[in-house]
């Protein structure tokens, strides 16, 4: 028998106990380097669609490919020791049938080494859902506002506005946790509207843009970390680095048009700075 690796990642089951209790504390991640700074800090590491949009500079979602979506959560595996991590299954890679969203589901894990992936849950994922679960894949939904389905709803708005669209929210909410889901992200939507999901499911939300009645938050961390102009008004940001980013490559490109930089063959080195 082959020695076992030690491991002291978070696991599902330490995700799903935190229904109630301490919130979990979730943040995007796209790359080794942040995910190990990131690592830490957070229960719970998202290699998200959104790097399509933040990364790659797409104008949505949609055009993330599984290929985008595996390279990116093995940079995230490769960075992370402690937090539990969970990969979004991109448009178009589960929706058809649920063999479809076992294969593809299948493919990241082997490939990435995640411990779960994440769906947006629609009315029709909860066959997905229960599929997946069955055959041995910690599946996270995803309710409220679903930026896969931008181009359905016309934009990136707040749901359960109306009568209607709160009870859809709800059901779908409630679809998710029937399949088992093991956590469920709200996203987009009123506090009151998420306070009842929260109450009314047995596995922890994660909320974005849904106040603070979740059992956990979570984030885009480019957002938080002021990378861009413009963050949603949901944000707080707790750094201004794209200020900071601006200012060092302009000091470096003084220095280098002045000739103040070596780069010389005897300061060139690759290993890591003594501790």
């Amino acid at each position: 028998m082959s020695k076992q690796t030690q491991t002291t990642r978070k696991t599902v089951k330490d995700i799903a106990a935190a229904k109630g209790g301490t919130p979990l504390v979730c943040l995007t991640a796209y790359d080794a380097p942040t995910a190990a700074l990131l690592d830490e800090h957070a229960d719970l590491l998202l290699v998200g669609d959104s790097v399509g949009m933040v990364v790659h500079g797409l104008p949505s979602t949609v055009g993330v490919t599984m290929e985008m979506m595996i390279l990116h959560g093995q940079a995230v595996m490769r960075g992370s020791e402690k937090a539990f991590v969970v990969v979004d299954m991109p448009f178009g890679s589960y929706e058809t049938n649920s063999d479809q969203a076992f294969l593809n589901a299948a493919r990241i894990m082997k490939e990435t080494g995640c411990q779960a992936v994440k769906i947006e849950s629609g009315a029709y994922a909860a066959a997905q859902i229960s599929h997946l679960v069955e055959r041995g894949v910690p599946v996270m939904g995803h309710v409220g506002l679903r930026p896969q389905a931008i181009n359905v709803d016309g934009g990136f708005r707040a749901k359960g506005r109306t009568a209607d669209e709160r009870s859809r929210v709800i059901a779908e909410a409630r679809a998710a946790e029937a399949a088992g889901a093991f956590a469920i992200v709200i996203e987009g939507v009123a506090e009151d509207l998420a306070a009842e999901i929260t109450a009314g499911v047995s596995c922890p939300t994660i909320g974005i843009g849904a106040s603070g009645a979740c059992d956990g938050q979570i984030l885009v961390t480019p957002d938080l970390l002021g990378l861009f102009d413009w963050t949603p008004k949901f944000v707080r940001r707790y750094a201004s680095l794209n200020a900071t980013i601006s200012e060092a490559v302009a000091a470096y490109a003084g220095d280098v048009r002045a000739r103040r930089f070596p780069g010389t063959a005897e300061t060139y080195t690759m290993r890591k700075p003594e501790s």
